[in-house]
């Protein structure tokens, strides 16, 4: 069961601050957000929100991963997309939800009431442009998923997914993508196959072939590190800054 949480973790602290909504906020905006927020964690393999539920929230996740996923009216279900932290859930000025929103690991939230966040955007310029610029990396991304479940092979998917958590951990930790990289993957290998549309089998063989190959390196199943993070790239066939965004 999801629960409200009475964290003592400010905007100014906050591990996700300088890539959430409230980036570019000054001192007194922050104070204003911080009235109208909360936290909520949820377990994994809870939903956080169903489709065409009424929306009372907006918020950024803070840790852990969820999962986009659309049901057709036969019951299959697909996966559209990957929230990771400091990506945005839900949207100002529509009351209901779009897709399901499932926790894949144990999940916190930064949620802001819906209406008073949508009251602030009207008069916050900053809140507002940053808002843009999330959408539009949300844009880039989901068009970047499609390529990934519609055109790569088995181990171009596992390269592109490894590659985005990758980029995601090293933008949140502030380092450099060039190099070496190090990063605990946050997904099992069941999460990884429902994701991409790959048995469970293929995915370990891939993971396997990949660490046999120096791609990658694993200690244990979750633990990752990246020798060479352009030649993870060239694996997942993405160009010189990955075809993603961080």
């Amino acid at each position: 069961m999801n629960e409200i949480l009475n964290l003592s973790i400010g905007c100014e602290n906050c591990p996700i601050q300088h890539r959430a909504v409230c980036a570019r906020c000054d001192a007194g905006e922050l104070e204003q957000l911080e009235a109208i927020k909360y936290y909520r964690s949820f377990e994994a393999g809870q939903t956080v929100i169903w489709s065409g539920d009424r929306m009372e929230f907006v918020g950024s996740v803070v840790s852990g991963i969820a999962s986009l996923t659309q049901t057709m009216e036969d019951g299959r279900t697909q996966m559209v997309g990957l929230l990771l932290p400091s990506d945005f859930v839900g949207r100002p000025g529509r009351e209901s939800a779009s897709y399901d929103v499932v926790a894949t690991t144990d999940l916190v939230m930064c949620c802001f009431r819906r209406k008073p966040f949508e009251k602030m955007i009207s008069e916050t310029p900053h809140v507002a442009q940053r808002l843009l610029e999330m959408t539009l990396d949300e844009l880039d991304a989901a068009r970047e998923w499609m390529l990934v479940l519609g055109r790569k092979t088995a181990r171009e998917k596992i390269a592109s997914l490894l590659s985005i958590i990758g980029r995601r951990d090293a933008s949140l930790k502030l380092e450099g993508i060039s190099g070496k990289m190090v990063f605990d993957l946050p997904l099992t290998r069941e999460a990884m196959a429902d994701y991409l549309g790959l048995t469970l089998e293929t995915v370990s063989r891939q993971m396997s072939a990949l660490k046999r190959d120096g791609v990658i390196e694993l200690e244990g199943k979750r633990h990752v590190t990246v020798p060479s993070f352009q030649r993870l790239l060239d694996e997942a066939g993405d160009d010189s800054d990955g075809g993603l965004m961080a």
